[in-house]
């Protein structure tokens, strides 16, 4: 085995020469096999170790006795030590976090504080080819998504260095063998022979079912699990060039955007992963739990024939569907009622952020779709800006007779969460004179003062 791992070390260029290297050392079989090669290349490489080894409060004078252990095998083989106590108990009453996993995070700050003082390149951990095939098994039974294939990475970064794992090509097996083969005794942790975990659960009862139907399974794992992480590397550098070019992100706001017809030309496999990209995004990468549920409700919605469709997600997270595009958003919808008056001539600030002015100029100038001119003789102060109410109509312009406010919204396409918010300019007789930036009104004529009313509306860019 030792062969093995060292040629592994090399391949995929686990350590070079010279290096600083944390190892987290719990006294077990995989931790003290991996010390003891490591300790067997200290002198060729120049390495410099240094073992960390963590009583998690969990199990008593057995955890102290643990760590006694392990400073004990330290010393033994002059290696330096930096030992801890984590109180994982009071972590899981704080948080509310499960035992597993509040001691992995705590035990994570602690390995990621002594990386950043001791300026390590690398901190080695003893995982091996069965808990990969427990992790690939387990991340199967969620059903989350493709990248449960890929398993632990065989190295990643972490805390400014890189987290290696030189075990992972070797079984438990072996790594057991290794121990009897040099003359060491283990701890054993009893915790490792309970089924309450997930994990032992898959230890004790799948995995050797799979090993007695197929005696190479962890190696067709680790094949599969290669093959998954390389694919999906490659697939995810696509998928972010399709972010970059294609979706347009707002800060401020947490919102994301796209034109559907340009999304769904892209394959399905860059699509679903634009998804989860974007999700990264808006989530902070701490995306909770998302099945395959939500990926599909999140394609039929691309594909779904009504205009103006939307889908939740967890912690209020919404995609909505506006006739061509998508948008994700934690923002509540606008909309809702307010009626804001202009005595004369000024400015407003409406409730979606958007600005509407209203000037006084002596030339008509070139009307556009956010700016219209009107003779002032026909206008009657003061200007109200509001959002529409059921039964709106106005005569626009080129049109013959009045049209509903709601029926010029729809064919202009806007959202439907947008509608109801929709600025309408009113005079104070109540003349519809402007659905802000999409239909102007036909005025009855009220004579030539030889001034005229400048209405402009700056739309906020965010919505």
């Amino acid at each position: 085995m030792e062969t093995k791992v060292k040629e592994l070390i090399k391949r995929e260029k686990l350590l070079h020469e010279g290096a600083t290297v944390l190892v987290g050392v719990s006294g077990g079989p995989d931790s003290l096999a991996l010390l003891h090669i490591l300790a067997s290349m200290k002198e060729e490489w120049n390495l410099r170790l240094i073992a960390l080894t963590v009583d998690h409060g969990l199990r008593g004078d057995e955890s102290k006795q643990d760590v006694e252990f392990v400073r004990g095998i330290c010393n033994s083989w002059k290696i330096e030590i930096v030992e801890t106590f984590l109180d994982v108990p009071a972590y899981k009453r704080k948080e509310g976090t499960g035992t597993q996993l509040s001691a992995r995070n705590l035990r994570y700050q602690f390995f990621a504080e002594q990386m950043e003082k001791s300026g390590a390149e690398y901190l080695a951990l003893g995982h091996h080819a069965d808990d990969q095939a427990e992790s690939v098994l387990m991340g199967l039974t969620r059903g989350a998504n493709i990248s449960a294939l890929q398993g632990i990475p065989i190295k990643r970064s972490f805390a400014g260095g890189i987290i290696i794992r030189p075990f992972m090509s070797s079984s438990r097996a072996e790594i057991e063998d290794y121990c009897v083969k040099h003359g060491m005794v283990p701890r054993r942790d009893p915790s490792n022979e309970e089924d309450d975990y997930t994990r032992n659960y898959f230890r004790l009862h799948v995995l050797p079912l799979l090993k007695a139907k197929n005696p190479n399974f962890l190696q067709t794992v680790r094949r599969l699990s290669d093959a998954a992480r390389s694919d999906e590397t490659y697939l995810t550098e696509q998928a972010e060039k399709l972010v970059l070019a294609h979706v347009e992100f707002t800060e401020g706001d947490k919102q994301a955007a796209f034109q559907i017809e340009t999304f769904a030309k892209f394959p399905i496999a860059l699509q679903r992963r634009a998804f989860h990209l974007i999700l990264n995004y808006l989530y902070d990468s701490t995306s909770p739990d998302l099945s395959y549920a939500h990926e599909d409700r999140f394609f039929s919605l691309i594909s779904s024939s009504k205009a103006n469709a939307s889908v939740d997600l967890p912690l209020g997270l919404k995609i909505i569907k506006a006739y061509h595009s998508i948008t994700f958003s934690f923002a509540a919808e606008f909309g809702g009622s307010y009626y804001i008056v202009l005595q004369g001539p000024g400015s407003v600030e409406l409730p979606d952020g958007s600005i509407l002015s209203a000037s006084v100029v002596c030339e008509p100038l070139e009307d556009s779709r956010f700016a219209i001119t009107y003779d002032l003789a026909g206008i009657n102060w003061p200007l109200s800006i509001r959002s529409r109410k059921p039964g709106d109509k106005m005569r626009v312009k080129g049109m013959k007779g009045t049209k509903k406010i709601k029926d010029i919204l729809i064919d202009e396409k806007i959202p439907i969460g947008l509608r109801e918010g929709w600025p309408v300019v009113e005079d104070g007789k109540g003349n519809i004179l402007w659905l802000a930036g999409l239909r102007s009104a036909v005025l009855p004529s009220g004579g030539h003062e030889g001034k005229f009313l400048r209405l402009h509306y700056e739309k906020n860019s965010n919505i």
